[in-house]
């Protein structure tokens, strides 16, 4: 696909689900405005256990927590996401735009797999990173810096959470702190796109919303949740054939939402 078909599709993509997801936001997330004292956790600790995001997200400085209706993985979606990729103690985990590090704090306090975030936006990256340190977590590591610059080989599962969709819909954008331009959408998408393709069978992936562009030949969808939002994406051991996507199952749990981890060049 040439780079300006792959911004086209992208384009047209965002538009189509930009109402769906976000501008229902208010209904679908209307606990994570409900911010009273009442909802906040005692145990400094316990955050990381909550059941609603409102109780997560109070952690993080106003200016963050403010975000996470649009941007920020919903803690649901953080759980059943990090199960379905931590198939034994020691799985290696990427988050592609971690954000300020919530999916891979809460991964790591539920299952016994590693999480590494990769983040371009430096306040996210120390947010999260305070967080790590604060509580002590041995199986989370930030990082600073750019996609290309991550060996896709060193680990056996990846989060994507749509990392590149601002750069399509600048009414997304989280902030000024990076670059925006289309061009940025078609690069990292098919930058991801050739790095999965040379991984070896087993190697699984979540997308959670957007068109899973990211997700080369050769991957099987097999499993949905969330009103089909999260994908599990498992490499086979078979040639390359178009993707097979299977149909969610009867008793997954079905919530909302939407978001853009920023992630940018330098």
């Amino acid at each position: 696909m040439t780079l300006e078909a792959l911004i086209h599709k992208g384009l047209s993509i965002v538009t189509a689900t930009w109402h769906l997801k976000c501008n229902t936001k208010g209904a679908m997330f209307k606990s994570s405005f409900q911010r009273t004292s009442s909802s906040r956790i005692q145990s400094d600790s316990e955050f990381l256990h909550a059941q609603k995001d409102n109780e997560f997200d109070i952690v993080y400085p106003l200016s963050i927590r403010e975000q996470s209706p649009c941007h920020w993985s919903p803690v649901n979606v953080c759980r059943l996401a990090a199960k379905l990729l931590v198939q034994k103690p020691g799985t290696r985990v990427l988050d592609i735009g971690c954000g300020p590090g919530k999916f891979c704090m809460i991964g790591a306090a539920t299952t016994q797999g590693h999480f590494t975030g990769v983040e371009q936006r430096g306040r996210l990256v120390r947010a999260a990173r305070e967080l790590v340190l604060r509580h002590s977590f041995k199986n989370v590591e930030i990082i600073h810096g750019n996609i290309t610059g991550i060996d896709f080989i060193a680990y056996d599962a990846f989060y994507l959470f749509n990392p590149f969709e601002e750069n399509v819909f600048p009414s997304l954008r989280i902030d000024f702190e990076v670059e925006i331009a289309p061009k940025f959408y078609a690069e990292y998408v098919e930058h991801v796109r050739q790095e999965l393709a040379k991984l070896p069978a087993g190697t699984r992936v979540i997308t959670y919303c957007g068109d899973a562009s990211e997700i080369p030949a050769g991957y099987d969808c097999q499993k949905m949740a969330f009103d089909d939002k999260l994908k599990l994406w498992v490499k086979r051991d078979t040639p390359a054939k178009p993707r097979r996507i299977m149909h969610s199952l009867p008793d997954d749990p079905v919530i909302f939402g939407r978001g853009s981890c920023g992630l940018q060049p330098t």
